[in-house]
């Protein structure tokens, strides 16, 4: 079942919630005979609720008959809204089993029949809120995306130049509207098989690490329809197309993450000023000195590194690792928009590239993390 028409059957299941709940506290609100536990509502009434009823339960059967499933395919550990999502609908199987039991075999408890529909609807709600907003939001991402514009499909060939995919894939075909949206489809139909979109559009990648990401995923054994060759180079076109948007997210996640420790960082300040400091006071009689350990003069240290670093730095290969670097996530122009304002800045925007899964020599990063102080720090 693919994620659109998962959204449908769960927006259906919640409004046949909201009739079945709301159309019971009318009926109970007619005279009960406690002796023949016999209602006067309108015979048409009741039948219009028990017809409710009966498809509230064939449609939760049917969504757990390709739902379950998917927990034996699941190829990582569940995240918590996933737990959440699964509690609440192990719950609403538990309440409809305990509603059919009382209505058939326990009459004598028929008067809790009201708190057990207004709690399958408040599961309900939780249920749907816990996965629709999010199929919604890609929804939206696919009809005003411009992932299919032509600067990006460009853009995106270019990158899957430099993705590692295997000689024989159709580089020019796989950058096309027809095959990214064919990706779309592999992404929202066999991708969530094993686990739900969060977890895959978590954080940006580099086009390598989509590739490794995709192969690695391929070959775990699952139930079901395995993704093909064709589909893991069009699924990986899809998510290498879709990086800048991803990171457009991630930076305004991690911009709110600063504003959220700057505050903690001015409360404690306000809190405690006398413990908030910047400095390092070092006991001189805790520092231990091994008397067979060589002293170095660190100014002649730095003065070899210094020459041999100018020795093997060439600023024009530099820029070019650079571009070549960079462009593998994102336009050269996010780094001249919002560029480092100090070394520190640097190594954390080198961090955080790491992070997203770029792969880099040692050498390399000492290279490019060069480049960015002396074009943007220091220039």
């Amino acid at each position: 079942m693919s994620t659109a028409t998962s959204t449908i059957f769960g927006l259906i299941f919640l409004g046949l919630a909201n009739a079945s709940v709301f159309l019971m506290y009318k009926l109970w609100g007619y005279p009960f005979d406690h002796e023949t536990r016999t209602s006067a509502a309108p015979k048409s009434l009741m039948f219009v609720h028990r017809a409710i009823g009966y498809a509230y339960l064939l449609l939760y059967v049917f969504m757990m008959w390709h739902m379950v499933p998917r927990l034996w395919n699941y190829q990582v550990e569940l995240p918590p809204r996933t737990v959440a999502h699964l509690m609440l609908g192990i719950t609403i199987g538990v309440l409809l089993l305990v509603k059919v039991a009382i209505l058939r075999f326990f009459r004598h408890f028929e008067e809790a029949m009201p708190y057990i529909g207004t709690a399958l609807l408040i599961c309900t709600y939780l249920l749907i809120g816990l996965s629709v907003p999010f199929t919604l939001r890609e929804s939206v991402r696919q009809v005003s995306s411009n992932i299919f514009s032509d600067a990006s499909l460009q853009r995106t060939h270019t990158r899957l130049q430099m993705a590692g995919l295997p000689p024989d894939a159709p580089l020019d075909k796989l950058a096309t509207r027809r095959k990214l949206r064919e990706g779309q489809d592999v992404l929202l139909k066999k991708c969530v098989q094993c686990h739900d979109l969060r977890t895959i559009l978590a954080r940006p990648r580099t086009p390598p690490d989509w590739v490794r990401t995709v192969d690695r995923m391929a070959i775990k054994p699952m139930i079901g329809e395995p993704i093909s060759l064709e589909d893991q180079w069009t699924v990986s076109a899809y998510l290498i197309a879709i990086t800048p948007e991803l990171q457009v997210s991630a930076k305004e996640q991690r911009r709110q993450r600063m504003q959220a420790s700057q505050a903690q960082t001015a409360l404690a300040v306000l809190t405690n000023p006398d413990e908030v400091t910047d400095e390092v006071i070092i006991n001189p009689d805790e520092v231990i000195v091994n008397p067979d350990e060589v002293i170095v003069n660190p100014d002649e240290v730095g003065e070899t590194n210094e020459t041999l670093a100018e020795d093997a730095y060439d600023p024009e290969a530099a820029r070019e690792l650079f571009e070549i670097t960079c462009s593998l996530c994102h336009d050269l122009s996010d780094v001249d928009n919002v560029p480092p304002t100090s070394e520190e800045e640097t190594t954390e925007l080198i961090a955080r590239m790491i992070d997203n899964g770029l792969f880099l020599e040692e050498e390399d990063i000492k290279i490019i993390a060069r480049y960015l102080n002396e074009t943007y720090v220091n220039p």
